[in-house]
């Protein structure tokens, strides 16, 4: 099966583009409209967005893209280490200032802080998202199928909380040492704050940013596998306005 540049799979819109670049490019675009649309008339925002090397084209597009007020978008991000030093590099909010949040001038920014006491923190983060509906999520797909830090097989597609420690597969800590993040897995922490499935699904967009071969099976389980959490990813096909870019590299069906 071959994919057009545009196609529904299992009721996913996927979008496959010439290059990484051009992925990202298409992506900004697609979140630039939509926010466009959302603060017309003096409307607002809500975002959550993933840190990950999967989504720097995207974000560095969005940052260029013009006309969008983000004095009234407020961020979030969807997960963080557990025990790293608040300065550390790897810090998922750190990437997200670099390449995002201090680049624009947000509404508000609510970043997760864990401290000492992780569990308080994720409560806190979960009255946080709740006090307004989300309306865009930008995210990836990890490499064993994750979403946020949602590992196979564990990830609970039904679970009753929207921010929660977790205790982090070996797959998803190698897949941060082979993205640059850390350099060897024994520098990797062993748990981290995530938004759960459920929390990000409620959400009004998905807009999922997925390049590179590594996570080419990843992509191909997420569109034809039994949902499960086998495949969190596969949690996807219940939302009803996904759409996933692609690149060559990661489609799974060039």
């Amino acid at each position: 099966m071959t994919l057009p540049a545009s196609a529904t799979v299992g009721g996913i819109d996927v979008q496959v583009h010439p290059s990484r670049a051009a992925m990202g490019r298409a992506a900004a675009a697609a979140v630039a409209g939509d926010l466009r649309r959302r603060l017309q008339d003096g409307g607002a925002a809500r975002m959550i967005f993933a840190a990950a090397p999967s989504q720097a084209e995207m974000l560095d597009a969005l940052v260029a893209e013009p006309g969008i007020d983000w004095g009234r978008v407020t961020a979030f991000h969807m997960d963080e280490y557990i025990g790293l030093a608040p300065d550390a590099p790897a810090r998922f909010a750190l990437w997200l200032r670099r390449h995002l949040f201090d680049r624009l001038s947000f509404g508000a920014v609510h970043t997760i802080d864990p401290g000492r006491d992780p569990a308080a923190a994720a409560a806190e983060y979960a009255r946080l998202l709740s006090a307004a509906p989300i309306d865009i999520v930008c995210l990836g797909i990890g490499v064993n199928g994750h979403l946020a830090f949602n590992d196979p097989p564990v990830a609970d597609l039904a679970d009753p909380l929207d921010v929660k420690v977790v205790e982090l597969d070996a797959v998803c800590r190698r897949q941060q040492v082979d993205d640059g993040g850390f350099p060897r897995l024994a520098d990797v922490p062993t748990h981290a704050i995530t938004l759960t499935v459920p929390r990000l699904l409620r959400a009004d967009r998905l807009v999922c940013v997925v390049p590179g071969a590594a996570k080419r099976e990843a992509v191909r389980r997420a569109l034809h596998d039994p949902v499960g959490a086998a495949c969190p990813a596969t949690a996807l096909r219940w939302h009803p306005a996904v759409t996933l870019f692609l690149d060559p590299e990661s489609n799974p069906h060039g």
